[in-house]
């Protein structure tokens, strides 16, 4: 691969003048993640708000959102979906705490979540068998590292590295163990068929769908139930983690919009308009393709210029949602994190791009948000944007 340095003509800022057009939406930032295209305050003038979230009003607006997701993901009947507390993070840690222990464990990380995923189960929960199957930021692990005897728990696209898994053909469908998903940063962006490889799948609502945050979504399969009416953990469990009741069997409430806490009504509201908003453009489908075509515009962008470059070096492991990058100097040298800084604080204070940082344990770049409520147009007027800026610090 030939080296990409940047041209001479990006150390002459009068040769990038400010462009004309700028974003409509400048928010690109990873969590919470831009609105959908043409909301506004009215999109959620129809909450339940002052009402209780048991009243009939509130139980039936929980429901809906249960069952619209269950629709537009496709999911297999036998699936069953719940809105829990404390985002992405309340719904793993709810099903670590709940599932954990009966049989040894493969954890894969290679960016920061799901590396505090491997340190809450082994300092946290003290589980004695527990596999580390890790990479470093940009790096996607060697997933046939797993045991399909033991449980396996990872992510499907590391939000904070711009690496994804491409396919579920390392997952058996013979398997012995679960498989528990943590897809906060995936679902609704790039395919994860077949739903049957995964028992257990979690996100929450400010991601892809652009949804306010606080609420957790937990998926889960037949063989999941299973394990959750069949062990019994030998840890106490806060009230928020309860998946069962005291008899041992699920609290299938949870799956119909009985919420284990408060939920608030507004951020329902403003999930149910995402839900809808997906299914007018075309639903599942049209949500992939918007995404796909998001990161074309990055992807060619990179090709282009000699001073930005992916932060993974595969392409099939490059994420289409959260993508990140590294940037270099004029002397082709990484750049590091105070010129990065003011690249990214030039932008901001042309009021054209907001919250690109790379996240504080990744190295210094850009992660920039590709889901489908960010719109292309957008994209491609802030490459021009982060020309003009790149210009203005490689000159300084």
């Amino acid at each position: 691969m030939p080296d990409k340095r940047p041209g001479d003509a990006l150390l002459n800022p009068a040769a990038f003048p400010e462009p004309k057009v700028r974003p409509n939406n400048p928010n690109f930032g990873s969590g919470p993640c831009a609105k959908r295209p043409g909301w506004t305050g009215d999109a959620i003038s129809d909450a339940a708000l002052g009402r209780s979230h048991r009243s009939s009003l509130g139980k039936a607006k929980l429901a809906e959102a249960i069952d619209e997701t269950h629709a537009l993901l496709g999911l297999p009947k036998d699936y069953l979906v719940g809105i829990v507390p404390a985002s992405d993070t309340g719904a793993v840690e709810m099903v670590m705490w709940s599932m954990l222990g009966e049989r040894p464990v493969d954890i894969c990380h290679w960016e920061s979540f799901g590396t505090t995923w491997y340190s809450d189960a082994v300092k946290e929960l003290k589980l004695e068998k527990v596999t580390n199957i890790k990479a470093e930021f940009g790096v996607l692990p060697d997933l046939s590292k797993t045991d399909a005897s033991h449980d396996i728990l990872f992510t499907m696209n590391g939000t904070t590295s711009g690496v994804r898994v491409p396919s579920l053909d390392w997952i058996p469908a013979d398997r012995t163990g679960l498989t528990i998903c943590d897809a906060t940063s995936a679902i609704f962006g790039f395919d994860m068929l077949p739903w049957e490889k995964l028992d257990v799948v979690t996100y929450s609502w400010q991601k892809v769908l652009g949804g306010e945050g606080a609420h957790g979504m937990l998926i889960l399969g037949p063989r999941a139930v299973a394990r959750l009416e069949s062990y019994k953990p030998p840890r106490p469990l806060p009230k928020i983690f309860r998946l069962c009741k005291g008899d041992g069997t699920l609290n299938g409430g949870i799956f119909k919009g009985e919420t284990i806490n408060t939920p608030s009504m507004m951020c329902v509201e403003d999930y149910l308009d995402a839900l809808r908003w997906a299914k007018s453009i075309g639903g599942l489908p049209a949500l992939l393709a918007k995404s796909a075509a998001n990161f074309k515009v990055l992807a060619d962008f990179e090709a282009k210029t000699g001073w930005l470059e992916f932060l993974c070096a595969v392409p099939e492991h490059r994420s289409n949602t959260s993508v990140c990058f590294k940037m270099k100097a004029p002397s082709g040298e990484p750049m590091g994190s105070d010129a990065v800084a003011k690249f990214r604080k030039l932008l901001e204070q042309k009021g054209v791009c907001f919250d690109i940082g790379a996240y504080r344990d990744a190295p210094p770049g850009l992660r920039i948000w590709c889901g489908a409520t960010v719109e292309a147009s957008d994209l491609q007027a802030l490459t021009g944007w982060m020309e003009w800026a790149y210009a203005q610090v490689a000159a300084a």
